[in-house]
């Protein structure tokens, strides 16, 4: 078993960040029953058996440690209980030998306006900074379509900047892209240029990969 398997980020403001589990999945189909996230999503999940490939999916990729996908709660509700899901937020590594990574995340329509992406950003990408460090991992990238105005402030408020901007491949990507980048604490500021569009999780930066 992955030692990374139990992992709990807590973030600002009363966030945590914990792994999904079987009893979300019906706030899951709940949140992909939002008009924005069909709009900006790649990949949508519709019925159980959509809502179960989707979670065996996100423990492949806990499993593969090519994928670390966090179910986004507040900390305690009201009545002490842990919360529902406010969100997905995924660091996604397919080459772990690389040292740049990306990210992705969507909210629930209920936790947009609170300021739970941006926060959930920040906590995610302190953690996987600190978690990989000594894997060389030293620069963080999030893609979203160049008209998700919404996902570039989260992006900025998260500590990305912009760093260009990839030209519209359709008709699987209609519009230009932006690319922010977060780099380590360490790590020099360097833009290079991207081999591949890859998707950020209700960015609309690519194809979802198990989302």
């Amino acid at each position: 078993m992955d030692h990374r398997d139990g992992s709990v980020v807590i973030g600002s403001g009363g966030l945590r960040l914990r792994r999904w589990r079987e009893e979300d999945l019906p706030a899951l189909l709940e949140a992909y029953e939002d008009p924005a996230m069909r709009r900006w999503l790649a990949t949508q999940v519709s019925g159980a058996d959509g809502a179960a490939a989707w979670l065996e999916a996100q423990r492949r990729g806990w499993a593969t440690g090519t994928r670390f996908a966090f179910a986004v709660t507040e900390a305690t509700t009201d009545e002490g209980r842990v919360g529902e899901p406010l969100g997905n937020i995924a660091l996604k590594r397919p080459d772990p030998r690389n040292d740049c990574a990306e990210v992705g995340y969507w909210t629930t329509a209920a936790a947009r306006g609170r300021g739970v992406a941006s926060r959930a950003l920040t906590a995610l990408s302190e953690w996987a900074f600190a978690e990989f460090a000594e894997q060389g991992l030293t620069r963080l990238e999030l893609m979203h379509q160049v008209d998700n105005e919404a996902s570039c402030r989260v992006a900025e408020k998260g500590g990305y900047a912009l760093a260009r901007v990839i030209p519209a491949l359709p008709p699987d990507y209609p519009l230009d892209g932006h690319v922010h980048v977060r780099e380590a604490p360490s790590a020099a500021t360097l833009s290079r240029p991207a081999d591949h569009r890859a998707e950020a999780a209700g960015t609309g930066g690519g194809p979802a990969s198990g989302r």
